[in-house]
């Protein structure tokens, strides 16, 4: 029998095997998705890392409020804020913060920057072997691979000491951007016909200006701008709790004792889902069909008559979807989203392109309520953007190519999820995660193989 009639003769076997009747669900009070009723997370695990604050809980009854993040009890605004006030990037520093809970000196942050630069650099025999000949057409993919790849080049790679998981995060969130860099200018040379471009890792430059050089070359290909608009974005995607599907993916993982490059080779994994990472393409791609379709930007009921189209599934990829509004946990606002609009008015005014940015703010003015008069009114509706939002819209104007949308999302997040696995490597009260699933298939009996 062919392969594509055997496989089809299995299909409708297993698709019924894996039926299970959502009745079940009530009736063994099972969390779907690790989510109460009220759309919140169960509390599976307690923190000191980050904060996602969404709601307000009083007297049992959930309510919505402007959401907030806090990264080791300081609010991302006020952290954001503080860079910008200073004109300096502070992606560093936030790892730092991260990891220590602590907001480093001049002279602490000043050695702990340096050091990172020290370990951008790859192997070259590394570079050749693991990226370049082994070739992909996806960056997280290869990524992934790379990785793995970096466990051969370490001594201690399961040791899970606490200075040797320092050590290990350390060089691995180091190393990220170049691993990044390079899988992307390999895959378009191979696939796309593109100029191959391996160039050292700079240890004088900003992990921002650094990813940018490595990407699109000397200084002169980008401005001060980007690189702060890029570092913002990598400062507002660092860390975002333990509940995050990622992160969550890193800490149950970690929680076996696993090594370090396994786990993050699962988050990528995650992070590589469509129902996670890449939603501000799914934005752009959304917008551009926007763009295509409404002959006046400016028009409200124009563009509000799109969002209808989109919710009926007659508009843009007809899945019924306006991509970049709503979140699991944010309601009113997403504390992110507002921080990158804010800096995103600048870049699209440096890139001639404010027409398209307010275009952007008009359909988060109006994506709300359209959404709330399609589903109906409550509180359980009420939806905000989410950075995803605009960081497509960021990137874009940045000519930061497609295909490093999510990888950039990958960039940021590994603080996060390093300093995760640590703290559940660390804590007194650590336990592997082992939850419990319910069997409900019926109950059959064996039968003998010449009766079947």
């Amino acid at each position: 029998m062919e392969t594509k009639k055997f496989i089809q003769k299995l299909e409708n076997s297993v698709k019924e095997a894996c039926v299970i009747d959502n009745s079940f669900y009530e009736k063994f009070d099972v969390k779907r998705g690790l989510r109460n009723k009220d759309k919140s997370g169960i509390l599976a695990g307690l923190t000191n890392i980050g904060a996602v604050i969404g709601y307000d809980n009083a007297d049992g009854v959930m309510k919505p409020v402007p959401g907030r993040l806090l990264y080791r009890g300081i609010d991302i605004e006020d952290l954001a804020n503080g860079f910008k006030v200073d004109q300096r990037h502070g992606f560093d520093e936030t790892i730092y913060l991260l990891l220590t809970g602590k907001q480093p000196s001049k002279e602490e942050l000043t050695t702990f920057t340096e050091h990172m630069a020290q370990l951008r650099k790859l192997p070259d025999s590394f570079i050749k072997n693991m990226i370049l000949t082994m070739k992909g057409r996806d960056v997280l993919n290869m990524l992934s691979r790379s990785i793995l790849g970096l466990y051969t080049l370490d001594p201690r790679a399961d040791d899970i000491s606490l200075q040797n998981m320092i050590e290990q995060t350390l060089n691995i969130i180091a190393k990220f951007p170049t691993i990044i860099a390079y899988s992307y200018q390999a895959m378009s040379h191979a696939y796309q016909g593109k100029t191959l471009s391996i160039r050292y890792p700079s240890p004088v430059l900003s992990t921002a200006e650094n990813f940018l050089y490595l990407v699109k070359g000397g200084n002169s290909r980008y401005t001060k701008l980007e690189a702060d608009l890029l570092d913002l974005a990598l400062v507002l995607h660092a860390e975002h709790g333990g509940g995050n599907n990622s992160t969550f993916t890193m800490r149950v993982t970690s929680s076996s004792e696993t090594d370090i490059y396994s786990s993050v080779t699962a988050a990528i994994g995650s992070l590589k889902g469509p129902l996670h990472g890449g939603a501000n393409l799914k934005v752009l791609e959304m917008m551009e069909d926007l763009k295509r379709n409404v002959s006046n930007w400016k028009d409200a009921a124009e563009v509000k008559d799109y969002l209808v189209k989109t919710l009926n599934k007659k508009a843009n990829d007809f899945s019924g979807k306006i991509y970049g509004i709503g979140h699991a946990v944010y309601t009113i606002s997403d504390p992110r989203a507002i921080l990158l609009r804010e800096r995103a008015r600048d870049l699209a005014i440096e890139k001639d392109k404010i027409d398209e940015f307010e275009l952007y703010e008009l359909v988060e003015k109006l994506a709300p309520d359209t959404i709330a008069e399609f589903k109906g009114n409550g509180p359980d509706k009420q939806v905000c953007i989410n950075v995803d939002f605009y960081s497509g819209f960021v990137y874009s104007c940045i000519a930061i190519p497609k295909e490093l949308f999510t990888p950039l999302f990958a960039m940021a997040r590994v603080a996060g999820w390093c300093t995760h696995r640590i703290e559940e490597l660390t804590f007194s009260a650590k336990r592997i995660i082992r939850p419990a699933y319910k069997n409900v298939y019926p109950k059959q009996e064996y039968i003998p193989i010449n009766n079947r």
